[in-house]
């Protein structure tokens, strides 16, 4: 890039705590709060966020369109069900990082029937969620509601 390329007539934007997007689309007990996204800065092709789930509790099934998520999680122990029937999954801790491909049918879950499952959440080109038809809980393996 050269000098004249530069665009000096930009700033950074900070979204203070407590001021966050929290109008995001959720599913089911997976609550997604924006910090960086078009719904309130200038960003046009990336969605950054925290995600959370209640002990005991998961997402909807469902996929995120045309975006490719990364994740990494805060605290907590989460699965990630995939899949046909959701059978597959992933299992993810503190310190874990994930992708999660386009168009790719999930279900989030907090393992922990005592504590919060939370992480980071990054998309492009922005936060999209597709809730698909619910599934039982008894199609998750090893999943139980608190």
């Amino acid at each position: 890039m050269t000098e004249n390329e530069l665009r000096w007539d930009r700033v950074p934007q900070v979204t203070r705590s407590g001021e966050e997007d929290t109008q995001t689309m959720s599913s089911g007990g997976c609550i997604r709060v924006s910090g960086v996204g078009p719904q309130h800065t200038e960003a046009t092709k990336i969605w950054f966020g925290q995600v959370s789930n209640d002990p005991g509790y998961r997402s909807l099934p469902h996929h995120h369109g045309e975006a490719e998520t990364g994740g990494f999680v805060l605290r907590g122990q989460g699965r990630i069900y995939f899949g046909e029937g959701y059978r597959e999954y992933l299992d993810m801790t503190a310190g874990d990082w994930v992708f999660v491909p386009p168009f790719m049918p999930h279900v989030e879950a907090n393992m922990s029937v005592t504590d919060e499952l939370v992480w980071l959440t990054t998309r492009t080109p922005d936060n999209i969620v597709v809730n698909l038809p619910e599934v039982d809980d008894a199609t998750l393996e090893g999943f139980r509601r608190s």
